[in-house]
């Protein structure tokens, strides 16, 4: 079984200071990596150059994108800025790739909202133009590359040509406007490791397994923020769902380092991403995690 990993979003820091503190708490706390993520609008940091900062600031730590959203970019230029994080990091940079869930992005800035499976397509296709493009690099190898997707179409890509697949933590609602999300719950990521175990066949224990997380909440009373989370989805997510889902947690330091340890031994999750705001939260807990793994 893989040991385990540890990331989180850089978010949009401020300064340089800022990002020094945080990637030098986050080495203190034991995270593996430091990743940017894609996102347009104000306050938003480009991900190839979130991570690129972040790199001159970590003396352990990888860096990476989670995850481009693949309708704003282009296979020749996704090539072009892995190589070049690739060389100025020595090699410490992994890519994470996407289809992108946030259609008003789209729609705000005049991009072309492309079908689900045109995106599929897309995600394929920049795999593919970056491995021919960095055969011609000198001395430039391909680094880890991170699928990221929860649908069928996706889940079957990274089965097919990942080293890492993620389980993002929300979908779609069905029937409902482009962007109307609910939070994944345990039969949700039942069915999705499942799925994604039969399409990766041979390839299955060389690919790893990423956990998107979307809430850690260090608290007494799992049901109290369990609820807050739920007004925020509702009436797409409920609380009882909520308390079983792997891709939010809710408990005293204890007993979330026990559901990591947990979701390793159900799905064989070993790899977990935090968003910014959880960093902190998390970083007690990692510690638990490996004293006991």
């Amino acid at each position: 079984m893989r040991d385990f990993r540890f990331g989180f979003t850089l978010a949009s820091p401020r300064s340089q200071a800022e990002l020094a503190d945080v990637c030098g708490r986050a080495e203190d706390y034991g995270y593996d990596i430091a990743v940017g993520v894609d996102h347009l609008g104000p306050n938003r940091t480009d991900p190839f150059l979130a991570a690129m900062a972040a790199a001159s600031h970590c003396k352990r730590m990888k860096v990476g994108t989670y995850v481009l959203d693949i309708g704003f970019w282009h296979g020749a230029l996704v090539a072009r800025d892995v190589a070049s994080l690739t060389r100025m990091t020595d090699g410490r940079f992994e890519l994470g790739l996407g289809t992108g869930v946030i259609k008003a992005q789209f729609d705000r800035y005049r991009f072309r909202w492309p079908s689900f499976a045109e995106r599929v397509a897309m995600v394929s296709e920049a795999v593919d133009t970056m491995h021919e493009l960095l055969a011609e690099e000198d001395g430039v190898p391909v680094p880890p590359i991170l699928i990221g997707g929860g649908g069928e179409q996706m889940l079957r890509l990274a089965a097919a040509k990942a080293d890492a697949v993620s389980f993002g933590g929300r979908a779609h609602v069905h029937g409902q406007p482009a962007g109307t999300l609910r939070i994944l719950t345990r039969a949700d990521i039942d069915d999705r490791v499942k799925f994604f175990e039969a399409a990766a066949a041979d390839r299955v224990d060389q690919i790893e397994r990423n956990l998107f997380v979307l809430e850690v909440v260090v608290t007494d009373d799992r049901r109290a923020a369990a609820q807050v989370v739920a007004d925020a989805y509702a009436p797409h997510s409920n609380v009882d769902d909520l308390l079983e889902s792997p891709n939010v947690m809710f408990g005293t330091e204890d007993e979330i380092a026990q559901q990591i340890l947990d979701l390793r031994e159900r799905y064989g999750f070993t790899y977990f991403t935090v968003q910014r705001p959880h960093m902190e939260p998390l970083g007690p807990i990692i510690e638990k995690v490996r004293a006991q793994a």
